[in-house]
């Protein structure tokens, strides 16, 4: 099991064994996948990429190891937080991830080397490779070490200052990627949150100048993830969909909400407000399916409270 969403009766039973952080079930589980895959699965390198399984349960210690990074930006920062658990095993680590990311992934501990991913093969000399999504299992992780204490990924030297701006600033993400269109949360409903108080700047890259006008936002924007890295830090609050922006604040420890639909990937936990992956990051879950009106309420119920708070906090007691 790699993490690719598996909707079997072994997938859904890995799946509840995640969001109950019962991981030595979920390994039991992936361990029997394995057992299957290396005894009548197709080759390594057979079939779509973000399909592949790459892992074999080879032995990962004392081994020059090639990280391939198959899915989604937001996948490969979720799961970058293992490189340096793999550095201590390994002899070697090589990442071959998506070009926007290297850059940030080299300044991972224990990653020697980086290399951007093509349509080719990797030109490096490895002795074993693995998803860059199996680690978790490869590495046999438990709760100590897979919740996170601490950023695990750092930004770029040189910081980014925000526009000048009166109250909470507060970064928008609201439009998705063509995978899963359920997580998109409508402009309208955008707009609602644009509450006295608050200042807001919208991280949406690639849309028109209008659609960021109408929402009412400032665009501060950046396809450059070193740029964008800085400009989460600068921020006082992300709130996003399910994207990867989501993924990237949370890995940086910034304060994040984001919202999901009813039936969210399976990272998520079906309920609740919190999750093991990002301890800065709450959560807000649609109530049925394609119902952001609540999830949108809630938000902002929750951000008028932020508002009233520190306005209390700087008029001082009565």
């Amino acid at each position: 099991m790699s993490g690719t969403g598996d909707r079997s009766s072994e997938g859904n039973k890995w799946v509840a064994a995640m969001r109950a952080r019962d991981f030595a079930r979920a390994w039991m589980i992936a361990d029997r996948d394995l057992s299957r895959l290396k005894s009548t699965g197709p080759a390594k390198h057979e079939g779509p990429r973000h399909l592949q399984k790459i892992w074999r349960g080879e032995d990962l210690s004392g081994r020059v190891v090639l990280v391939r990074c198959y899915h989604g930006l937001g996948d490969t920062i979720q799961f970058a937080r293992f490189l340096p658990a793999l550095a201590r095993v390994a002899r070697d680590v090589i990442v071959w991830c998506q070009p926007a990311l290297c850059a940030l992934i080299a300044r991972v501990p224990g990653v020697r080397h980086v290399l951007p991913l093509h349509d080719g093969a990797p030109d490096v000399p490895f002795e074993v490779d693995i998803e860059i999504m199996e680690l978790a299992h490869a590495l046999r992780v438990a709760g100590d070490n897979l919740s996170m204490r601490v950023p695990y990924l750092a930004p770029a030297a040189t910081p980014v200052s925000l526009p000048a701006h009166n109250g909470l600033s507060v970064g928008l993400v609201w439009r998705v990627g063509n995978w899963d269109k359920r997580r998109e949360l409508p402009v309208d409903l955008v707009r609602t949150l644009l509450i006295p108080g608050i200042a807001a700047f919208s991280l949406q890259p690639d849309l028109a100048p209008a659609e960021v006008a109408n929402v009412g936002a400032r665009d501060i924007s950046s396809a450059d993830i070193d740029v964008l890295t800085n400009t989460l830090i600068a921020l006082d609050l992300v709130i996003t969909v399910d994207t990867m922006v989501g993924h990237l604040a949370g890995a940086l420890g910034c304060e994040t909400w984001i919202m999901l639909h009813a039936d969210p990937d399976w990272r998520w936990p079906a309920a609740g407000t919190r999750t093991y992956w990002y301890p800065r990051t709450r959560l807000f879950h649609q109530q049925l399916p394609g119902d952001w009106t609540g999830v949108v309420a809630e938000v902002r119920q929750s951000l008028c409270d932020r508002v009233a708070a520190i306005s209390s906090r700087r008029q001082g007691p009565a």
